[in-house]
């Protein structure tokens, strides 16, 4: 069983920074990408950013880039997401997810992900 946890949510005013962590745990997982996504109220989900786990390429949605950078630690346990400058529609649960088949195309589309966290809510105030 694989799971992984987010955690570094919460409540920011337009301009502040947060920084979420997505740890990965349970047996060996031989994973080819990572993202991040996030769902608002009555939204679908989207793709914010993803990373290529081996040689670490990212990737980003028009709508973070240049303000998110998403990383990983040495280990290989952890992924994470810096957010700077983040406005009021950055608001939304935020998920992280992994794919253990990525083939490098697709990375924005949900179906290419395996596992999936329960997220964790960031909320940015006008």
């Amino acid at each position: 069983q694989v799971q992984l946890v987010e955690s570094g949510g919460g409540l920011v005013q337009a301009g502040g920074s947060l920084r979420l962590s997505c740890v990965v745990s349970g047996r060996t997982l031989v994973r080819s990408a990572m993202g991040w996504f996030r769902q608002a109220p009555g939204k679908e989900r989207e793709f914010v950013a993803g990373l290529r786990w081996t040689g670490g390429t990212t990737y980003y949605a028009d709508a973070v880039k240049g303000r998110f950078t998403i990383s990983r630690d040495n280990a290989g346990n952890a992924v994470f997401l810096q957010m700077n400058s983040l406005k009021p529609e950055d608001t939304a649960v935020y998920h992280c997810a992994a794919s253990a088949r990525w083939t490098g195309v697709g990375l924005e589309r949900k179906e290419t992900y395996d596992y999936w966290g329960q997220g964790t809510q960031v909320t940015v105030s006008s």
